[in-house]
């Protein structure tokens, strides 16, 4: 029992301190990423931790089998490095014996992260897209920012605030009004105030109210146009109800996944499983790609391991795009790519062991008699 707790606590580890900065990495980028949205007026700025927090479940799924496998390297290799290995050999520790324990720690993760892929993330996801619509319908004020040109949420607008005041009075407000598509005039309006307030009207959409400004008022191509001072102007910004985005299939339960036919569905669910069952095969490339002698150093084999890890990734990646296309059958999915992986594993694992060195044996000897 004792070296079954070391082994799984310096495995844990190296897991940890690996997953702590893998996530504080992946979070910075895509927290830039949320914000220069949000600069942008595509939501308001109150929601950028809110989504932020919806997106760490699937950065999670993404980081949990990395930060295991590179754990396993660090902490077999420094086990290597300092002799450990050598001493838990000769004493009869055999490397299936620390696959095994290490398969268990994989296991442990595979579950958690197969929670978070098949539950959480889709519905941390769907959760995402309601928050977005919530603030759609709610956009007004909240989404205009001074300073900077932006689209109305109706999309037949460009507004320019200068100043928004203390009781959110837009000061200096510019409006460039496109023409209405039922409008077989086809009449556009720009219109310079010097102040103006959002109102809410009684069925839920919002209106533009402008006060002591000047409206330009003409068609397109032609050169007259009409000048019209004006005390109080008025014009729609969002009109109600907003339209529910469609939904994704990584938005959707498993179980309504399930009961949708076509390669995309089929490419949906399989990926949901790829990640979480690539843990333990990553696992038994893992221990073996770990293996190095004293002079070689504990990151001997780390750059031709991770070489191996992002082709397996990329491996599921193209096979995602392959089952969506139809180019793979779906009743193949992607198992055949975990089986190659369980195969090189097998093959890894099996390079040491007393069987593995006897067949290795006779391939060399059939080579020299060759």
């Amino acid at each position: 029992m004792i070296v079954f707790r070391y082994l799984i606590r310096e495995v844990f580890k190296a897991q940890i301190a690996v997953l702590t900065v893998l996530l504080a990495i992946f979070i910075s980028q895509h927290f830039v990423r949320v914000l220069a949205d949000a600069s942008d007026g595509e939501f308001p700025a109150s929601l950028v931790m809110t989504l932020l927090g919806l997106n760490l479940p699937y950065l999670a799924v993404l980081v949990i089998p990395l930060s295991l496998f590179l754990g396993i390297l660090m902490a077999h290799g420094r086990m290597y490095a300092d002799s450990e290995m050598v001493i838990l050999h000769g004493v009869g520790v055999s490397e299936w014996y620390i696959t095994r324990v290490t398969l268990l720690l994989a296991v442990g993760n595979m579950i958690f992260t197969g929670m978070l892929s098949i539950y959480v993330t889709p519905w941390a996801e769907e959760k995402q897209n309601q928050v977005l619509e919530h603030a759609q319908s709610e956009a007004g004020l909240a989404a205009i920012t001074q300073g900077r040109f932006q689209t109305s949420p109706n999309g037949r607008a460009v507004l320019f605030v200068e100043r928004i005041g203390r009781n959110n009075e837009l000061k200096k407000v510019f409006v460039a009004q496109l023409p209405d598509p039922d409008d077989e005039s086809g009449i556009s309006n720009i219109v310079v105030a010097e102040g103006g307030k959002v109102i809410e009207d009684e069925t839920g959409g919002q209106r533009l109210q402008l006060s002591d400004g000047v409206q330009y008022q003409a068609t397109p191509k032609q050169v007259d146009f009409q000048i019209i001072e004006f005390g109080s102007y008025q014009m729609q910004i969002k009109e109600q109800p907003v339209d529910e985005r469609r939904r994704k299939l990584s938005a959707m339960p498993i179980k309504e996944l399930m009961d949708i036919e076509g390669p995309a569905a089929t490419a949906e669910f399989h990926w949901r499983l790829a990640i979480p069952l690539a843990i333990p095969l990553m696992t038994l490339i893992a221990v073996p790609m770990a293996r190095v002698n004293v002079r070689q150093g504990k990151f001997a084999k780390m750059f031709p391991a991770i070489l191996l890890y992002l082709g397996y990734f990329g491996l599921m990646i193209a096979g995602r795009k392959a089952l969506e296309d139809g180019v793979i059958p779906e009743y193949l999915g992607m198992w055949w790519i975990h089986a190659s992986a369980l195969f090189m594993g097998i093959l890894l694992l099996g390079k040491e062991r007393p069987s593995g060195v006897k067949l290795s044996g006779i391939f060399k000897r059939k080579r020299v008699s060759a």
